[in-house]
């Protein structure tokens, strides 16, 4: 059946979507068995395999206890309401479990015990704590802030830190809501977060949260008083829109892409908030570093590619070529294999043009 899915709410979809992308009555998902194959696009490449899972995929999460990726999907935005919650194996990405959800998903994380996934309802401002083994919502929670044309802010990303949950509110002035992971209950807000708050890390170098904007700052915040104490920026005058990041602990640096503005990523010394590398890969959005192999892997959704850098050097070591855009990106925690959400291009009339994948990287 389909939802009567508003071109007011369509376009929402997209904008929201397309923050990711830069991460009633429902319609029922369509099932994706495809087989699991060796990726087309890279056909020497033995170490890559890529398959078809469903619609509008974008962050993942990973269960040690039962080998599972889950795979955050929002769905279609053409006349499809509600969400899905996959279920794979995290070796050979066959679905072990899928599950339907009134709301769409888009970011998501895993609590550290395993016993809840979180996921963001970024279209109807809200987040939800989800039981990883049948699917079932257990607790939600929806926030009450709404832009000038009355939409709710737009959940973005979400950190786990010592039992809170803290989520980046897509406003302008931005939010970043505190939660408590268990009871699900509105903790505190840090206001005047500058435009779209993006990325959200936890830095054990300067024990400080660092949330990313699109106005090109990086705020550092105390975890316990909430508050800003810092806002950190390129010092060159120009224009960011800074996306996710990641942090080398043991050199204090941190990674920040922009895939909008700048299109390039920048390396921060974590102790005097400088930057002291801008390395030019081009196009930006996902990033995430490898302690375990010295590594950072950066998405590159225009360039439909993922870099394989040297984290001392920053030279490229490898990269991947894909038919479409590479997006949300993952790494195991044995550090050996790296999983890539990689979506299709939307129509103009809000659909896709085929169903998007999940690829697995045996790094090497």
């Amino acid at each position: 059946m389909k939802s009567l899915f508003s071109s007011h709410k369509a376009a929402l979809a997209l904008a929201v979507a397309a923050t990711f992308s830069l991460t009633a009555c429902q319609t029922p998902a369509k099932k994706a068995e495809e087989p699991v194959v060796a990726a087309a696009q890279a056909p020497a490449d033995t170490n890559l395999t890529q398959r078809e899972l469903g619609d509008g995929l974008y962050e993942m999460a990973y269960l040690p206890a039962k080998n599972a990726l889950y795979v955050a999907s929002a769905q279609g935005f053409k006349d499809v309401s509600g969400g899905m919650i996959y279920r794979l194996d995290a070796t050979t990405l066959k679905t072990t479990g899928e599950a339907h959800t009134d709301l769409k998903n888009f970011g998501m994380l895993i609590d550290p015990d395993g016993s809840a996934l979180y996921a963001t309802n970024s279209l109807d401002g809200g987040i939800s704590k989800i039981d990883p083994e049948n699917g079932k919502v257990l607790k939600r929670l929806m926030f009450s802030e709404r832009n000038d044309k009355g939409f709710p802010f737009g959940a973005r990303e979400i950190f786990w830190h010592e039992g809170q949950l803290y989520i980046g509110g897509v406003g302008d002035p931005g939010v970043i809501w505190v939660v408590d992971a268990k009871t699900m209950k509105l903790k505190t807000r840090i206001k005047n977060a500058g435009k779209w708050v993006t990325g959200i890390i936890y830095s054990s170098v300067t024990d400080r949260i660092y949330a990313a904007n699109g106005g090109g700052e990086i705020l550092v915040i105390n975890p316990r008083s909430h508050k800003i104490e810092k806002r950190l920026t390129a010092g060159d005058g120009k224009e960011y829109l800074f996306l996710n990041m990641a942090e080398d602990p043991a050199t204090g640096r941190l990674f920040v892409t922009d895939n909008s503005k700048a299109k390039n990523t920048l390396v921060f010394d974590e102790r005097s908030g400088k930057v002291i590398k801008r390395l030019d890969l081009g196009d930006s959005l996902g990033i995430k570093f490898n302690a375990k192999r010295n590594e950072i892997y950066i998405s590159q959704r225009e360039s439909k590619k993922v870099l394989q850098l040297d984290a001392t050097t920053y030279a490229v070591k490898n990269s991947w070529s894909f038919d479409s855009h590479p997006n949300s990106l993952f790494v195991s925690p044995d550090g050996q294999t790296l999983y890539v959400t990689v979506k299709q291009e939307f129509n103009k009339d809000h659909s896709t043009k085929g169903p998007d994948s999940v690829a697995r990287i045996a790094l090497k």
